[in-house]
């Protein structure tokens, strides 16, 4: 059996994981409509920032960041109902950079920011998290997110891994980019590969295809970190794209998880996924309809995704 010990059927919660909205009764009920899907894991996620793609320090024990006893909070809270979790602690620019964009030289150049100044500070916070997963026992780590610029920082890479290690006993991944899973170099270093599986509609059979290489030669389980798609108009075809402007649309939603769901049946390494996203503090059902974003909560999208988990859970049981 694989380490992830059947499939995956998770839920990204609590994103960007803003002080004071967790460990409220909102973000309790939250979290007991979403385990009300079926949902048998989840990616608890928030954010720390830096200033700029360019700035060094990460300020991971300041506002906005959640604080260390609302993160214990919601790792109890998904573990007294049932599910098992993966701690994602995740970088985020403060001037609105997607965190894919954070970079410096290649190489460490006097009087520049560097690779080597920006890892002392992720480590810091990485190890944080890792210290707090260890101690909640948390089933798995991921020690990153869509870093694109920075997945080429191989041995940096695998300094960190090194050094988690030494602190937690769980399961480690890395959550690369869509359309990165072939170009990531240090696959052999981590417990689980894993991707943003943003993928259009109709071209998940060519980017599975693309991906199945790669996992084949990692030897390692695969799971989507991130996966789904807006409820609106025109989202299936640009599912990575928050921002694009279209009505809102239950069916747009729905259509695209049956062709990914359906997709990724028919490619049995693919062990599940983190859907994007649940948040901590849900809109009323009833104005689901409206409701233009990523969870599927009220909406056709959700009703599918609860039976299709719970089929999938049955079938690991059968």
């Amino acid at each position: 059996m694989s380490v992830l010990e059947g499939p995956v059927c998770g839920m990204t919660w609590g994103w960007t994981g803003v002080r004071g909205t967790w460990a409220v009764p909102e973000a309790a009920a939250s979290m007991q409509a979403m385990a009300e899907h079926a949902v048998t894991w989840t990616a608890i996620s928030y954010a720390a920032l830096q200033a700029t793609p360019f700035s060094t320090e990460i300020g991971y024990d300041s506002e906005p960041t959640v604080t260390d006893d609302e993160i214990v909070w919601a790792i109890r809270e998904a573990r007294a109902l049932g599910m098992k979790v993966c701690l994602k602690p995740v970088v985020n620019v403060a001037d609105g950079t997607w965190r894919a964009h954070i970079g410096f030289f290649d190489w460490d150049v006097p009087g520049e920011p560097s690779w080597t100044e920006w890892f002392a500070s992720y480590r810091a916070f990485l190890l944080h998290a890792a210290r707090i997963a260890e101690a909640e026992q948390c089933e798995m780590l991921c020690i990153g997110c869509e870093m694109v610029r920075a997945d080429g920082q191989e041995q940096h890479w695998r300094a960190l891994i090194r050094d988690i290690r030494e602190i937690y006993s769980g399961l480690i991944t890395y959550n690369c980019d869509k359309y990165q899973e072939d170009r990531v170099t240090w696959w052999d270093a981590v417990d689980v590969v894993s991707s943003s599986g943003y993928y259009p509609i109709d071209a998940w059979e060519e980017n599975l295809d693309r991906i199945e290489r790669v996992v084949t030669a990692s030897g390692r389980p695969f799971v989507f970190l991130e996966a789904g798609c807006p409820s609106r108009v025109g989202s299936p075809a640009r599912p990575n794209d928050w921002t694009l402007a279209g009505a809102p649309s239950g069916e747009a939603q729905l259509a695209y998880y049956r062709a990914m769901f359906d997709a990724c049946a028919r490619r049995p390494w693919v062990e599940g996924f983190f859907l994007w996203d649940w948040p901590p503090r849900l809109y009323d059902e009833i104005d689901a309809f409206s409701n233009d974003d990523y969870c599927p909560y009220g909406k056709p999208a959700g009703r599918y995704l609860r039976e299709t988990y719970a089929a999938m859970s049955r079938k690991e049981r059968a």
